[in-house]
Order: structure tokens, then C-alpha cells, then sequence
């Protein structure tokens, strides 16, 4: 079987993680999101924990919104002050994806895979979103929270996820021109949105499975 990566980008409610969790169980492939931090500790030298904290508090600055660091490969020195720091945890999860990807599948959710593995043959770039009603009414029913609760919830994490994908990529996320294939999940089910990445992965990579 032909190596392949399948890259979601998902908007927060869409069903994004669900259906990464169908596809990597279906092919008996690891899927990779916030497990990353792990290897890329593993990799850097840096505590997991250390990562875990600046990944967390990164969320809560105006970082994403005053300035922009576009990825370009390169890893920060041991010597720098920003050795532990957000830009460096994002260099090293996408250290961690290329070798990956060298060796193995795998399904990746959100981390800007889709840009990190750009140069890459083998990746379909997915993107999974559904209407604001949808994802609100499905965060609320998944998390049992009230409407306005899970408006702001909604509202906040694509927020993060949308600058942080320019701060790293240059990139605009909800663009359909960065993507292979575009999936609205409130008009498929997570298993039909499923099964669409299955044909293609099918038809392109030859996986008859």
C-alpha cells in the first residue's frame, strides 16, 4: 500500500476529530493531534509538560493577532530565549509530521498539516466545516451546555484556529483554495464525509481498502 497522509482542518463543532478517528481506525493508521506535543518533546529534548504550558497559554495572548512567524522549516537554538516557545513547538510538531510521513500513514488533525507536508505528494488536505447553527447546536448536545455557552465556545476556538494558521502559514484558514476537498458535515453524516475521503484516498493512491 501506497504511503499517504490525510490532513483535516476542521472548524470547532464540524465533527472533524470523529471523522479522522473513523478513517484511522478504518486503515489501521495512527492519527495525530494533540499527541504531537509528546513527540515533539521527544525530539526537541523539551519537558512535554513545558510545551503543553506554552501551547495553553498562547491561547490566551494577542500573539496570532500583532505579529506572524510563516514557517519555514528551520528550528530555534537551544542558545535562544525562544527555544520553548509556541514558534518553536510548532517547528518541531512539523519536524515530527515530515519524518513521519517519510515512513508511514497517518491522519493528522489541525496543526497546519496541510501546509507543513505542502511539498509533499502523498497528502490529501481536507477541510471539514459546517454552518454556525449546526456546530453550536452540537457542542451543545456533546458537551450539555446552554446555547449562548456553546456560541462563545464555538465562536473562540475557530478564532484561535484561524490565526493560528496565518500566524504560521501566511495563509487564510477558511480559503478553499488551500485544500484538496471541502466537506460540509451538515449536509453529509460523519460516515457519508468519511466515506467521500475513502473513495478519493481510493482513486488516488490506489488503497483498495
Amino acid at each position: 500500500m501506497e504511503r499517504f497522509v490525510i490532513a483535516i482542518t476542521r472548524t470547532c463543532g464540524s465533527g472533524g476529530t470523529t471523522i479522522s478517528k473513523q478513517l484511522a481506525a478504518h486503515y489501521g493508521i495512527d492519527m495525530y493531534d494533540r499527541n504531537l506535543l509528546r513527540l515533539a518533546s521527544e525530539d526537541s529534548g523539551i519537558n512535554e509538560e513545558l510545551f503543553a504550558r506554552v501551547e495553553e497559554s498562547t491561547r490566551n495572548k494577542l500573539l496570532y493577532k500583532v505579529s506572524r512567524k510563516v514557517y519555514n522549516g528551520e528550528l530555534i537554538s537551544p542558545e535562544s530565549n525562544d527555544f520553548v516557545s509556541d514558534q518553536n513547538l510548532f517547528n518541531y510538531q512539523a519536524k515530527v509530521l515530515k519524518e513521519l510521513a517519510e515512513r508511514e500513514s497517518y491522519v493528522c488533525v489541525g496543526r497546519a498539516c496541510d501546509y507543513v507536508l505542502k511539498d509533499f505528494s502523498n497528502v490529501l488536505k481536507v477541510f471539514i466545516c459546517a454552518s454556525d447553527d449546526v456546530c453550536i447546536s452540537r457542542e451543545m448536545e456533546r458537551q450539555g451546555i446552554s446555547r449562548k455557552e456553546a456560541e462563545k465556545y464555538v465562536s473562540k476556538n475557530n478564532k484561535y484556529r484561524k490565526e493560528y494558521y496565518k500566524y504560521h502559514t501566511g495563509r487564510i484558514w477558511e480559503s478553499p483554495c488551500n485544500y484538496d476537498l471541502c466537506i460540509n458535515t451538515g449536509e453529509l453524516t460523519y460516515e457519508q464525509s468519511a466515506d467521500t475521503i475513502k473513495e478519493i484516498i481510493r482513486m488516488k493512491y490506489h488503497v483498495m481498502r
